[in-house]
């Protein structure tokens, strides 16, 4: 009976006192964590980051309102690095309201944002990230080092976020 708790308690008690990080990330690197409208938006706030929508509202259920309800924290955290990391000001125009195309790394589940399009950030995606393929759609694309995805769809870049970019 000893064996088997020492078998069982001690890898128990490591991982969570952090003594085998390998399976602490793995751990957390598959977890999604989903925030609120209200718990994006104050973070945002706090960074500076800006949003707007053509129908001035937050409702997800309306494609004309800009909404961050049940966005992915790294997401939230994605943007507010690209923030940090390239000074520029940053305005989100899309969030997850419905309207935008459907799949497992789409908006409505939390995984992209658009941004407005600006020089600042045009430059430092330029300058900084590596130009891949176009998308399917014909869309130009940039990765991070991160594996975040940028494609500049004209009118506003459309991010995707598999992880927060280094926060």
């Amino acid at each position: 009976m000893k064996s088997v708790l020492r078998r069982v308690l001690i890898p128990v008690v490591a991982v969570l006192a952090g003594l085998l990080p390998g399976v602490v990330v793995v751990e957390q690197a598959s977890a999604v964590t989903k925030m609120t409208h209200a718990q994006a938006t104050a973070i945002f706030s706090a960074a500076g980051i800006t949003w707007s929508s053509s129908g001035n509202c937050s409702d997800w259920n309306n494609s004309t309102c800009t909404s961050f309800t049940n966005i992915n924290d790294s997401t939230v955290y994605g943007v507010r690095t690209l923030k940090q990391a390239s000074g520029c000001a940053i305005r989100i125009t899309g969030g997850t309201e419905t309207g935008h195309a459907s799949g497992t790394y789409s908006h409505r589940n939390g995984y992209k944002v658009d941004i407005a399009i600006t020089t600042c950030v045009t430059n430092y995606v330029h300058n900084n990230f590596t130009r891949i393929a176009d998308r399917g759609d014909g869309y130009p694309q940039w990765q991070a080092a991160s594996g975040n995805i940028y494609a500049n769809e004209g009118s506003h870049w459309d991010v995707t976020y598999y992880n927060c970019g280094g926060c």
